[in-house]
């Protein structure tokens, strides 16, 4: 009796494991394999410890004119997170309304969406992929009935991008008054953002973290960037719940991280360069690979299930992330690293399977 009703209800999200029994190599959580921009270690250095005494700034005024510099937005088009696992939630919350219809997102998508939903008490329909495991935006279009849609691009855990041209399409055709939430965690790894549509669609969020890109999973950061009015109801949001989600080092990294935009391209270079090459050698050795614009591929191989090689590869000490989901238990989700690592898995790869 001393839990609640709503809590007895959930069904948690469950993270890619981060097991401590042995060395991994760990393939299975899109962590960046590169470290974060060196101004950041200059930046800690020095960091005068006074400073923690005092509450962060509530607003994150100076962080969110970064961003907006960054993008050619504005500072008030710009929210801020604790990860954007939490920007997500609070757009659940302020934008889906089930007295308005059901949310609607792909069948195969970021699987804390429905637990949002569970959470926050919204009734959902899912969107099958097409054959391709392409989100099917035509889908989105004729459920005009919906309170919103959210979904990944590019997708996790399939990695295939929309193109922007429909996006555009969606938006265009969607009720104005329901919101389209667009999940860009992994855009920077070859997808063309929506950012820019933004002012020409008052009704368009988009999300982002510092945890792929920026090589900042550990810091736990995040924003989303969209018309002021949406930006003011997450904020009425935040404030209901909590006025400092994001601690004072937090707001100061994501500063130096947004303006060292030339560092973090050649990161992301590397992880582009790594992805084809992985993606090449298994697909020359028999592999199916779904042609991916993130930091991982999703994979299969006719003849043995997804399980079986997630465990064999485990055994070895390589960690990739398997779905036990009807519809996708073939396939396991690979998290591109160094060369070095792309080489080792490969070996085994080969051996094995």
């Amino acid at each position: 009796m001393m839990f609640s009703k709503r809590l007895k209800n959930l069904t948690p999200y469950v993270p890619g494991e981060q097991p401590r029994d042995r060395q991994y190599l760990k393939l299975n959580t899109n962590e960046s394999p590169y470290p974060p921009s060196p101004r950041i270690k200059d930046f800690l250095e020095n960091f005068d410890i006074q400073h923690l005494r005092l509450y962060p700034d509530p607003q994150f005024l100076k962080l969110r004119d970064k961003i907006a510099v960054c993008y050619g937005i504005k500072s008030d088009q710009v929210f801020i997170g604790n990860g954007s696992d939490e920007v997500l939630a609070l757009s659940f919350f302020s934008f889906f309304d089930s007295s308005n219809g059901k949310l609607i997102f792909p069948e195969f998508t970021y699987s804390f969406y429905p637990v949002y939903c569970d959470f926050f008490g919204i009734d959902y329909r899912t969107i099958p992929l097409t054959r391709a495991f392409q989100i099917d935006i035509h889908g989105f279009i004729k459920r005009g009935d919906a309170c919103g849609v959210i979904f990944s691009n590019p997708n996790a855990p399939t990695g295939v991008c929309v193109p922007f041209e429909e996006i555009i399409a969606l938006l265009d055709k969607f009720p104005t008054d329901r919101v389209v939430v667009v999940d860009e965690a992994y855009i920077d790894f070859g997808g063309k953002s929506a950012v820019s549509l933004i002012d020409r669609y008052p009704n368009l969020l988009v999300s982002r973290t510092f945890s792929k890109s920026m090589c900042l999973a550990g810091l736990r950061l995040g924003y989303a960037m969209g018309d002021a009015n949406l930006v003011r109801a997450l904020f009425a949001a935040k404030d209901s719940f909590n006025s400092y989600p994001v601690d004072m080092l937090a707001q100061r990294i994501g500063e130096i991280a947004i303006s060292d935009q030339p560092y973090y391209r050649v990161i992301q270079d590397k992880i582009i360069t790594n992805r084809e090459y992985l993606s090449r050698v298994l697909v020359e050795a028999g592999w199916e690979v779904l042609p991916s614009k993130a930091n991982f591929v999703f994979v299969r191989k006719d003849g043995i299930s997804g399980q079986e090689i997630y465990l064999k590869l485990k055994e070895k000490g390589i960690l990739v992330r398997y779905f036990n989901i009807s519809g996708i238990r073939d396939f396991i989700r690979i998290t591109i690293g160094t060369k070095d690592q792309i080489d080792t898995l490969i070996r085994e790869i080969k051996k094995w399977f």
